[in-house]
């Protein structure tokens, strides 16, 4: 891209912002191979859109998703996520995220739970849960793999439909930054928590698709939400 092109969509980008407008669907450019895209710019949602189930897309009247103090604000008290607008292939994401105290029926006695989809196809329908790979974000269970509307991977050698355990547990205590990264590479994905390889699985049934944070009857931040082409 150069130098009038950059300003020309920096640009529009504050015009838009200046309108009052809620959200704003601007795709943010991919990085060529080997660098990082700064999916979250600390400010706004751009280059990410709001579902919720009971409201559908950039409908979000009670604030489930805001921006608060650089960081990402997920309330949790309705069941949706927020999206990237653009599809990603083969990367290493990186969140950083802590648990807030709020928890929501149907989930009030339950672990906080959220969640990081990934490789959700473009062009196909929003719902809760869309067609994707999930690293598990929940107490106890951070890097659990969920394969979610018909997604699959091979664990241990043996095809895994629904669900496949972490190896290890890495999680911080309630309260504290924990450090999750996603490397998806062909059909190989690995979860790592807290610099701790605690799960891994071999050729996965989708190859790219939209990145989602979930919203699941549990408060989170997330302060942290980059990723690196590979």
């Amino acid at each position: 891209m150069n130098v009038s092109r950059r300003k020309f969509i920096r640009s529009a980008a504050y015009g838009i912002a200046a309108t009052g407008l809620a959200w704003r669907e601007i795709s943010i450019p991919a990085a060529a191979k080997g660098n990082t895209v700064k999916l979250f710019n600390g400010r706004n949602f751009d280059g990410w859109y709001t579902f919720l189930r009971t409201k559908g897309k950039n409908n979000d009247p009670e604030t489930i998703f805001k921006v608060e103090d650089k960081m990402i604000h997920v309330l949790g008290k309705e069941f949706g996520y927020l999206s990237t607008v653009d599809e990603y292939d083969n990367f290493q994401l990186t969140v950083e995220f802590k648990w807030g105290e709020q928890k929501f029926p149907p989930r009030e006695k339950a672990k906080r739970d959220s969640g990081v989809l990934y490789r959700f196809p473009v062009g196909q329908d929003d719902k809760v849960w869309p067609q994707s790979i999930e690293c598990q974000i929940q107490e106890g269970d951070c890097g659990d793999f969920w394969l979610v509307a018909g997604t699959t991977i091979v664990g241990d050698g043996v095809a895994q439909t629904r669900y496949f355990q972490k190896k290890k547990d890495a999680e911080k205590p309630h309260g504290e930054w924990n450090k999750v990264e996603i490397i998806a590479e062909g059909g190989k994905c690995r979860h790592i928590v807290n610099g701790v390889l605690v799960n891994e699985a071999t050729d996965a049934s989708v190859s790219k698709g939209k990145i989602l944070l979930q919203s699941e009857g549990a408060e989170v931040f997330y302060r942290k939400v980059e990723l690196r082409t590979l």
